[in-house]
């Protein structure tokens, strides 16, 4: 079964939808090195029935990234997935930038990807991703390496129809 109908009642994911990519990274934004993350994270979107915009590779700068998010919500994006910036390093900021965006947190979520990595990477506990809706938009973040977002695709593909019909207004029976 493919993952687009593999989802909560096998829901197919609703026609239109479209995901926004945002990388917080100051070495990608800087051209220090290609943002392998976010490339891996829209090509994993696009597979699984997505319109993609992005990645927007950003600075690690709360105001920055908050401006991003409040314009991919503004701009009716179902689906918002971050890479990067979700450590303890000084200058990981997304979950801050994400905080002031989300109305309504979803930490089962952001829980679930933490516990999926951590059976091959145990320091994917410290993680401090966060995940919520603005408007109809949910918005994760993931970690900023292609393994996190490959693992965090695993645990979002299966339930992104579901989530992207219930923001749009749809019957969650």
């Amino acid at each position: 079964m493919d993952p687009v109908s593999a989802g909560p009642h096998h829901v197919a994911l609703p026609e239109g939808a479209r995901a926004v990519v945002v990388t917080a990274s100051n070495r990608a934004a800087f051209g220090v090195y290609e943002d392998r993350s976010g490339r891996a994270l829209a090509e994993g979107l696009r597979e699984l029935g997505f319109d993609v915009e992005g990645p927007h590779v950003r600075p690690d700068d709360v105001a920055e990234l908050e401006v991003v998010l409040r314009e991919a919500v503004a701009s009716g994006a179902d689906v918002v997935l971050t890479t990067g910036g979700t450590g303890l390093s000084p200058t990981d900021v997304t979950p801050e930038a994400t905080r002031a965006v989300i109305e309504r947190e979803a930490p089962g979520l952001a829980e679930a990807v933490r516990r999926y990595g951590e059976a091959h990477v145990p320091t994917s506990v410290l993680s401090r991703g966060l995940a919520g809706t603005a408007a109809r938009t949910l918005i994760v973040n993931l970690p900023g390496s292609t393994g996190g977002v490959r693992d965090g695709l695993a645990v979002l593909a299966p339930l992104l129809p579901h989530v992207v019909g219930q923001l749009r207004g749809g019957d969650h029976a």
